[in-house]
């Protein structure tokens, strides 16, 4: 058994799967509306002014698709792993190509300029790899859906949604 398929880190990978599938469905639904997501190993939440029964219809939906195969709803471009990994990349690689001491610091501009430029799109690709292989799972075991609750905080609005993962019962 690796890190990944550690109990905790397998149901918040899951639990991601899902909260990604969920808003690419309410993006669907509700194309005007802004939202974002959050997951962790109890479930995962939904920031947008959405209802309740819309949230809970999208999970249900999520939950239902990617077991019916359809595992690229797991994957986000806007996921916080790939802002992380386009950060990353572009900082070590602008501090890379800006290294040296044989010119001064504004002539390594262009160079360090092509270098980030490099890294942003190179950071596309690998971001939706390490979502693929280490963030996410489309794997799911038998999923429950625990519950759907609404919070708001002025005008904020946020879903929680609370998952139970279940092993799947053995083959007959």
């Amino acid at each position: 058994m690796g890190l990944l398929d550690l109990p905790p880190i397998a149901a918040m990978r899951r639990n991601h799967a899902i909260e990604h599938a969920t808003i690419h469905i309410l993006s669907r639904m509700r194309p005007d509306t802004s939202m974002a997501g959050r997951a962790n190993s109890r479930g995962f939440v939904i920031y947008g002014d959405l209802s309740t029964e819309l949230v809970t219809q999208a999970v249900h939906e999520a939950i239902r698709r990617i077991h019916n195969g359809e595992a690229h709803l797991a994957l986000h471009p806007n996921c916080g792993t790939n802002m992380v990994t386009t950060a990353v990349l572009t900082t070590l690689t602008v501090l890379l190509a800006s290294m040296g001491r044989r010119r001064h610091w504004l002539e390594r501009i262009p160079t360090a300029l092509t270098a980030a430029v490099g890294a942003v799109l190179a950071a596309q690709f690998l971001g939706t790899a390490l979502q693929q292989q280490v963030t996410t799972c489309a794997r799911l075991e038998t999923v429950d859906v625990v519950e759907v609750r609404r919070h708001q905080f002025g005008r904020r609005v946020l879903h929680w949604v609370g998952l139970r993962h279940r092993p799947a019962p053995p083959a007959a």
